[in-house]
């Protein structure tokens, strides 16, 4: 009974440890959409002449960083 139990945890602990990363990697794609967007929406002002080229090159490096830090998976369809 205590070999059933032991791995009934470990395969409860393998679904929870598989979960987190998901939720990780859904995380991290929605924060890389988000600073694309966000990319896009300053390099867009910047073009009308209501933003500046700081506000866009902040954008590009904060999205550069979490390329980085996470890779460019988000890119892709």
């Amino acid at each position: 009974m205590a070999g059933f139990l032991d791995r009934a945890k470990e395969q409860a602990q393998r679904g929870l440890t598989q979960g987190r990363q998901k939720l990780d990697e859904v995380q991290a794609q929605r924060a890389g959409n988000d600073l694309l967007k966000r990319l896009g929406a300053a390099y867009y002002a910047e073009r009308r002449g209501s933003g500046s080229p700081a506000a866009t090159q902040q954008a590009l490096q904060a999205l550069e960083t979490h390329i980085a830090t996470h890779g460019d998976d988000f890119l892709r369809p």
